[in-house]
């Protein structure tokens, strides 16, 4: 691997500065100067949040803990890493910068955050910071616009770490499926899978959704019972890992073998989910792709005995929607729910989600490069279930049916997809494959 991402890194940062030297052009600026971030401090203590470095600082290295250092770039110039690495006895001091890609920077090690300030250029800037950085930040729009534009296509590097992300989930999800058939709780399964990743819960890209029965219905459940049900019927579960900073975001549902009627819902939302994928092609717009899901989803109730009505009805009627009340998926990278999903351009602008779908995250036409998540679902869903019943449609829906349900909460599948010129990649599945 480190072979692999020492011969593609430095054709990845020749695309940044590229994309750089056109935003500061942009902009009018002549420096770039990208803060790494500082731990927010909890409010009234004296403690912080785990860090979350900036994104834009990991795009130009896999640097994801150094906590006050920058990045500070002028078009012509080498790169320049300002790495704080202070004089402190409380705390593990970062390391001295070291890898395959610290040759491509002029590191300047300094001990404090003053230090670090002064080691940035004067003059015209565009600082890419929060506040508390240190410097004043100005985060220009028409700098963020253009590289949050091309942040969309994804370089051959970045899609060798978010395939080694891929592979860290999927081995942790095959642990806590086993951990899920083992009879554990929700917290038991939750710990079995970040031993499986060796990631900590801060270095995991997002707060694992570990869901037992009932609890498949709440998207974000995040609660972690202790205590196992005394019937676990079902499970799922949406947990991703890192990779230098670059996210994968997977979702399975499981059902035990008495659950036999669950399972065969699972079994043609996965069919569903796995045509959606293969219509990851350059030149589909990913609204109507969505839209399309919704009619699948549709017949899948309808072949499941949920409806009588016909899966065009029951789009038009929003009565998938209650069923399905979320987003196809979005674009993924640096940050999960990554930038650009809704831009008009490398100038900005934004493309409105269709009427009806307030959930979506993303609204672009795909094309190569773009990586994007698939992930419907169907759910059972109490307050949604309660509103559909007022409605005059509420006559072609089986109600006994969907009552036998509840118990299972819900099911969700989601693979990370890369769009390229011909078939799409299916980072997820291809890392579950058996090797």
């Amino acid at each position: 691997m480190h072979d692999q991402l020492a011969s593609l890194y430095p054709a990845h940062l020749a695309t940044l500065r590229e994309h750089a030297d056109h935003a500061l052009a942009f902009g009018g600026f002549d420096h770039f100067v990208i803060a790494a971030g500082t731990p927010l401090r909890k409010f009234l203590d004296d403690q912080d949040y785990p860090f979350k470095v900036n994104p834009h600082f990991k795009h130009w290295l896999p640097l994801t803990d150094a906590p006050g250092s920058w990045i500070a770039y002028t078009p012509g110039s080498k790169p320049k890493l300002i790495f704080l690495q202070p004089r402190d006895y409380w705390h593990v001091v970062p390391q001295a910068p070291d890898g395959y890609w610290v040759e491509h920077f002029d590191v300047v090690i300094v001990r404090s955050a003053a230090d670090a300030v002064a080691q940035l250029p004067a003059g015209n800037c565009a600082v890419i910071a929060a506040d508390g950085d240190g410097v004043e930040a100005n985060n220009p729009s028409t700098v963020l616009d253009y590289l949050h534009w091309h942040r969309s296509y994804k370089t051959p590097y970045e899609l060798a770490l978010m395939r080694e992300a891929s592979h860290i989930g999927a081995r942790a999800h095959r642990a806590a499926e086993a951990a899920f058939r083992a009879g554990r709780s929700e917290f038991g399964i939750h710990l079995t899978y970040l031993a499986a990743a060796r990631q900590t819960d801060a270095e995991l890209p997002y707060s694992s959704i570990v869901g037992l029965n009932e609890h498949g219905a709440v998207l974000h459940y995040t609660n972690f019972d202790r205590i196992p049900p005394v019937h676990s019927r079902s499970f799922l579960i949406d947990a991703g890992a890192s990779a230098a900073g670059y996210a994968s975001d997977i979702t399975r549902t499981y059902a035990t073998p008495q659950a036999a009627e669950f399972q065969a819902l699972i079994d043609s939302v996965d069919a569903a989910q796995q045509g959606f994928v293969a219509k990851v092609r350059a030149g589909q717009s990913y609204p109507e792709l969505h839209i399309h899901a919704h009619h699948v989803l549709a017949g899948v109730l309808r072949e499941h005995g949920f409806i009588r009505m016909s899966a065009e009805s029951a789009v038009e009627s929003g009565v998938s929607s209650a069923f399905f009340p979320h987003g196809l998926g979005h674009p993924i990278g640096l940050q999960v729910h990554d930038v650009g999903g809704f831009q008009q351009s490398e100038r900005g602008g934004s493309i409105a989600r269709p009427a009806g779908h307030p959930y979506l995250r993303m609204t672009r036409v795909l094309e190569p490069g773009m990586v994007v998540t698939i992930e419907p679902g169907l759910y059972f869903i109490d307050m949604l279930l309660a509103e559909l019943r007022e409605k005059p449609v509420s006559a072609d829906i089986d109600w006994a049916k969907v009552d036998a349900f509840r118990q299972y909460g819900g099911i969700r599948i989601e693979d990370d997809v890369v769009c390229t010129d011909g078939t799409p990649e299916n980072l997820t599945r291809d890392a579950f494959a058996p090797t």
